[in-house]
């Protein structure tokens, strides 16, 4: 079904983020600006969400040129329920800014660049071609190049180099891929490639491209290729950090469901087993890394490498329980991440250190705070009824039908280090004997706590919840395991 409106979540983040940078001394009217833009967006986007259940795939045919031979955006219930939530995050992050970041780095486009950041997020998730998947991602890291420096202290350029290094080759890596695919197949859109790989086969060269891929989007995922991710994710300040563990990794985890569920889904054996033990180690690494530290950035940047591993285990196991049990698991994962390093942030600045050993008792000057983060621990850890539960079964669920008994083996114990990482900072921080005594206490303003409140809330909403997002959830795992879903949406008005 053709929907105009499909294109507004990424042009009118990316026009009104244009208009901002010509409001730059006037802070509060970027606020404002700003936050409508993150609200309107997603209310636009749920709007399309919600069609998408009643009607089909949401699709646009930019200026009149049907695919595959035009630019077409493509809104599946995958696509569409990341981009909501994506708004979501964002709309309540940005509170979070505005009380925390200072005037000094508001001045610095800091509003222009979250709405561009959202804007190549949102084209990353929409696009129904290979090319412009590549400059959704450059116009989100154009944004996360700017942002990661805000400030420009010391750190925060050193870790940007390895940042912009690392993304800068795997785009290199990218445009070979893009070459080498059209080369042989002569097209770049994915509904036209599903059908020319399903009908040459998936032969060696056409698994050696899917091969380069996955090495691309492993690299802005974040999975096995995560050397780059715990510094460059503390670096910033908290409150883009935030929107970092929050967005930036998921854009690579859905370019690999898309393509290893609708290109390169023919030959399992090489490239979901290729996934399966990247995802291992992926896992295995994140846990290492969240109890060997004891700086609070650190601990909490390696989780985002374990829930990498995991969401992409439901890839690797490759059936319908295991599909949607990640996806389950992504939506969660993106709303608690953005809770976690908020939280983090808050502790840290209240505090005055990230250092765990020079923490304690903060439950006692802080006791809102405290609970909040206490939430957030056991949601990521899949306790009931909070949202992180229902991925895990259905993903464990999966894993049993596949009989992948290692790679659930593997998911459990990652469950564990994540609660006993977490449980770390709850015991080390918030318990024990307070070291800030009533004259040197920072006051916490309600407002400050809301974004932490919302979310929180959220988490435990999506965990009570789950009937109300199960059919988008069961809907979007039937369209990636069955890509004529997906090829007969896009492709019945080109005659392809």
């Amino acid at each position: 079904m053709m929907n105009n409106l499909l294109v507004l979540p990424m042009v009118l983040p990316l026009i009104v983020g244009i208009v901002l940078i010509f409001l730059r001394p006037f802070i509060v009217t970027q606020r404002v600006i700003s936050l409508l833009t993150m609200v309107v967006t997603f209310g636009i986007s749920l709007y399309l969400l919600i069609e998408a259940q009643l009607s089909g795939i949401v699709t646009l045919d930019f200026g009149d040129w049907a695919a595959p031979f035009g630019i077409t955006f493509v809104g599946d219930s995958f696509s569409l329920l990341l981009v909501t939530t994506a708004y979501l995050i964002a709309s309540i992050s940005l509170l979070y800014v505005f009380s925390s970041i200072g005037e000094e780095k508001e001045r610095m486009f800091v509003y222009p660049l979250i709405l561009l950041l959202l804007a190549g997020v949102a084209c990353s998730f929409l696009t129904g071609d290979l090319f412009n998947l590549y400059v959704g991602f450059e116009v989100m890291l154009l944004a996360s190049y700017a942002l990661i420096v805000l400030g420009g202290e010391k750190g925060q350029l050193r870790e940007s180099i390895k940042y912009v290094l690392v993304n800068v080759f795997s785009s290199f890596i990218f445009l070979i891929g893009i070459a080498y695919l059209y080369g042989v197949l002569g097209t770049l859109n994915f509904a036209h490639l599903s059908v020319r790989i399903a009908e040459v086969g998936q032969t060696p060269i056409l698994t050696t491209i899917g091969i380069i891929f996955l090495l691309v989007f492993s690299l802005k995922a974040g999975l096995l290729l995560y050397f780059w991710l715990p510094g460059s994710y503390g670096a910033p300040p908290m409150a883009i950090a935030a929107l970092f563990g929050a967005l930036l990794t998921k854009v690579g985890i859905y370019a690999l469901f898309r393509f290893f569920t609708l290109l390169f889904y023919h030959e399992p054996q090489i490239t979901h087993t290729l996934l399966a033990v990247m995802a291992i180690l992926t896992m295995i690494g994140g846990s290492i890394g969240a109890v060997a530290y004891n700086d609070l950035r650190k601990i909490i940047s390696y989780n985002v490498v374990i829930a990498v591993g995991f969401i992409l285990s439901g890839l690797a196991i490759f059936n319908s329980a295991a599909i949607e049990g990640a996806i389950f698991y992504l939506v969660h994962d993106m709303i608690v991440k953005a809770l976690l390093f908020i939280l983090v942030g808050l502790t840290i600045y209240l505090s005055g250190t990230a250092r765990l050993e020079q923490m304690s008792g903060m439950i006692r000057n802080y006791p809102l705070l405290g609970w909040l983060f206490f939430i957030t621990m056991i949601s990521l850890a899949g306790i009931p009824p909070l949202s992180g539960f229902i991925g895990k079964v259905y993903v464990a669920q999966g894993a049993i039908e596949g009989g992948a008994f290692v790679l659930l083996a593997f998911t459990l114990i990652s469950s564990i280090f994540v609660l006993y990482s977490l449980l770390r900072i709850f015991r080390n921080v918030f318990w024990g004997e307070t070291i800030i005594s009533k004259d040197n206490m920072i006051p916490l303003k309600k407002r400050v706590l809301l974004p932490g409140v919302l979310l929180a809330v959220a988490t435990l909403a999506l965990g009570l919840g789950v009937e109300g997002i199960a059919g988008i959830v069961t809907d979007a795992a039937e369209t990636l395991m069955n890509p004529d879903i997906y090829i007969d949406a896009v492709l019945n008005q080109g005659g392809v």
